[in-house]
């Protein structure tokens, strides 16, 4: 596969997936960090949904970058 499609490929995945990981960690916030007490733990949950999407993206990122065969 050509770099050129790859990157069309990885672009399309990453918008579809970043709109999904949005809603789902938006419905998770909901859910656990907005009935939590405590200050501390609610920005740990807010911190680890907000960096959360970056992770999955790392492979598809190098994928993406590959050079041509």
């Amino acid at each position: 596969m050509r770099s050129r499609q790859r990157k069309l490929i990885g672009a399309i995945f990453m918008v579809v997936f970043v709109i999904v990981y949005a809603l789902a960690a938006m419905m998770l916030a909901q859910v656990t960090a907005l009935k939590v007490q405590s200050g501390v733990l609610r920005l740990l949950i807010f911190a680890v949904l907000g960096l959360g999407w970056a992770v999955p993206m790392v492979p598809l990122i190098a994928w993406m970058e590959r050079r041509d065969d």
